[in-house]
């Protein structure tokens, strides 16, 4: 199976995915609706300088992505339950290409899910530059760099069985330490643990929708950090995964 054939077939696979579409696309798009919609006029949202339909966006934004990011592993624990993996490896598709194809698949649908919520940001009247729109694009990519990672290495320790509640879980324990569903105060705990955490400043990209500038040096070695050690352990996990089968 060749590199190209394999990344068509994840994709037509995974956007045929309903569940995905539901978690991923239309979950953070019916909360977006209840929390930002009755606050659309709210300039100020509990002092943090940015307006709710902005916050909210870039909220649900890291929600929606984050799962798109994890829901590779879930893709890959359920290939390993019924013996794909050992079936890719005797096609001549490397464990590169592998890995490659399901971090673009995983980046897909993490595309998918960003323009979403922006279609849905417009409708409550979130009106930005195109530069800013690009620049809070480019750094919520980024910041899903340790998600692909982390959905990797889920993957190949995770069974089909534990694998779901522990994303969902994971992810609602990273929006309430991150500021996804409110703003945290300065020097509370919760905001101290947030900055430690690559989803948090997936949430600070919205302070480049307001005319804000980019993550301090704390966010990028918080990110580099993360994506080090996750990369490592998922690289770990795979090797020694795919060697017992």
């Amino acid at each position: 199976m060749s590199t190209f054939a394999y990344t068509r077939f994840e994709l037509r696979r995974t956007f045929r995915n309903r569940r995905f579409l539901i978690f991923a696309l239309g979950f953070p798009l019916v909360l977006y609706f209840i929390t930002a919609g009755p606050n659309r006029d709210e300039a100020n949202l509990n002092g943090s300088g940015i307006s709710a339909p902005v916050y909210f966006m870039v909220g649900m934004a890291a929600w929606g992505t984050m799962m798109s990011m994890l829901s590779t592993g879930a893709r890959i624990s359920g290939e390993r339950a019924v013996g794909w993996n050992r079936q890719l490896r005797i096609t001549p598709l490397s464990s590169r290409s592998y890995l490659a194809t399901k971090i673009a698949t995983a980046y897909a649908t993490a595309l998918l899910a960003l323009v979403t919520m922006y279609v849905a940001g417009a409708i409550l009247g979130v009106r930005l530059d195109a530069g800013r729109w690009i620049e809070m694009s480019v750094l919520i990519l980024i910041g899903l760099i340790p998600f692909a990672a982390l959905g990797i290495l889920i993957g190949h320790l995770l069974s089909t069985d534990s694998i779901g509640p522990a994303m969902g879980g994971g992810v609602g324990l990273l929006g309430i330490v991150s500021g996804i569903w409110f703003p945290l105060d300065k020097g509370s705990f919760l905001h101290d643990i947030g900055e430690q955490l690559p989803s948090y400043w997936l949430v600070q990209a919205g302070h480049v929708g307001i005319g804000g500038d980019g993550w301090p040096a704390h966010g990028w070695i918080v990110l580099g950090v993360w994506t080090v050690v996750l990369g490592s352990l998922a690289a770990r996990a795979y090797r020694r995964d795919t060697g017992r089968q």
